[in-house]
């Protein structure tokens, strides 16, 4: 007999244990799927103010005010001769005991949070397992065939499926939807300091963006525990000029593009390796088809100059329990079901992406178009927290004066409505 689940969730990051969470609070019968043993490293660690919508969705916010999470107030940004602008405080736009308050989280500890809030809703978690295929009957996925770390097969069947393996999108890349973006194309070289300089007080957990030559940035995150995590992004050729190859030595160089970061890291001790990602964005062009739904980055991953990505996992992860939760009980997993989600989440991704592509013009500034339209400050900030499903047409029309916007890509939709519009 087939052991059948009302749904299996492939990966157990925040947007596969956000959507198992939402499920398993409704009584549905879920597995996760998850290749590693949690916890487990993983870089981003910056949450944006909107992050709280999810989260409180989610019932963590209890857990978040007991953690040992550093307090996070405001963000600022760093010229590459040390000037530093006044740090925006998130409570100068926002509700101070709710979205304006958040958190720079270490991923190992946050992401086990997650996932076992996920377990206390009665979700049956197997670590260590990697899934190897999609089982599919007449075109649609009916499961997923797994092996664990002994070796052992396993096929398990579900009325949905979710793919929630983060960018490494194993569903999308395997159908061949997974496609790069046009342009957000960056490499990231980052690492981690212990007792770097930091602020004090409120501005102790502050976000700094650091630029240097050619569009390209620093991020510096405190943690707890002294932890400081310090990163570069950039153009590959930017980073690799004159020849320099090893990582070190080309965040090293960086380091002295900054005066700020340089005096930050100056009592600094580097506690680690240096990690190296690329390829930075990149979008699937369906949200579903049938039996199955993509979550989080699996669905699109951005560029994370803004720190949007947890966000949109935790905020993808909440909207899909709920619609296949709705769904389960409408006895209709059609992908046509998950059109709204699709179109959420793409709107989403599309307003932080024009501002990225903005943020990456060498003759754009954002305090250029304040200054012209004063009312664009808010929108910038607005965008910028994560409240990223409204109307910024207006915006997008002030800044288009200063710097061209990407025209908006056409994904998102399930593949079955996709198939029935043409």
């Amino acid at each position: 007999m087939k052991e059948t689940y009302d749904a299996i969730i492939i990966g157990g990051g925040p947007a596969g244990a956000s959507t198992a969470s939402i499920l398993g609070e409704s009584g549905h019968r879920v597995l996760v799927l998850e290749r590693e043993k949690f916890p487990r490293y993983h870089v981003g660690e910056s949450l944006i103010p909107f992050t709280f919508g999810p989260l409180e969705r989610l019932g963590m916010i209890p857990k978040m005010r007991s953690s040992c999470f550093t307090k996070k107030y405001s963000v600022s940004f760093v010229q590459p001769d040390g000037h530093r602008s006044q740090p925006f405080y998130f409570f100068n736009r926002y509700d101070r005991e709710t979205v304006a308050q958040t958190w720079q989280v270490t991923r190992a500890d946050f992401d086990l949070m997650l996932l076992d809030h996920a377990r206390e809703r009665g979700v049956e978690v197997r670590e260590e397992t990697s899934v190897q295929t999609l089982l599919t009957e007449d075109g649609r996925v009916v499961g997923v065939e797994s092996v664990d770390k002994a070796g052992n097969v396993s096929r398990d069947y579900a009325r949905i499926t979710v793919d929630a393996t983060g960018k490494e999108a194993f569903a999308s890349k395997q159908r061949g939807w997974r496609v790069n973006d046009p342009y957000l194309n960056k490499i990231a070289i980052w690492t981690y300091y212990k007792g770097s300089k930091r602020g004090e007080g409120i501005d102790e957990g502050a976000t700094t963006v650091a630029f240097v030559p050619e569009k390209g940035w620093f991020w510096h995150i405190p943690l707890q525990n002294d932890m400081v995590s310090v990163g570069v992004v950039a153009e590959g050729k930017y980073l690799t000029r004159g020849g320099v190859k090893e990582p070190r030595a080309m965040f090293e160089r960086e380091v002295g593009e900054n005066l700020w970061i340089k005096d930050r890291l100056s009592t600094g001790e580097c506690t680690g390796e240096f990690w190296v990602t690329s390829e930075y964005s990149r979008h699937s062009r369906y949200c579903a088809s049938p039996g199955l739904l993509l979550v989080g980055d699996a669905f699109a991953f951005l560029d994370p100059v803004f720190s949007s990505g947890v966000m949109l996992a935790l905020k993808s992860g909440v909207l899909a329990g709920d619609a296949i939760h709705e769904g389960l009980l409408a006895g209709d997993l059609s992908p046509a079901r998950f059109a709204s989600y699709g179109a959420q989440i793409r709107e989403g991704v599309e307003n932080m992406r024009k501002l990225v592509y903005a943020f990456y013009n060498v003759n754009f500034s954002f305090k250029d178009v304040v200054m012209r339209y004063p009312e664009a400050g808010d929108l910038i900030t607005d965008c910028l927290s994560g409240d990223l499903n409204r109307d910024y047409s207006k915006l997008w029309n002030w800044i288009s004066e200063f710097a061209p916007l990407p025209e908006t890509l056409p994904y998102g939709l399930p593949l079955e409505e996709v198939a029935a519009a043409s």
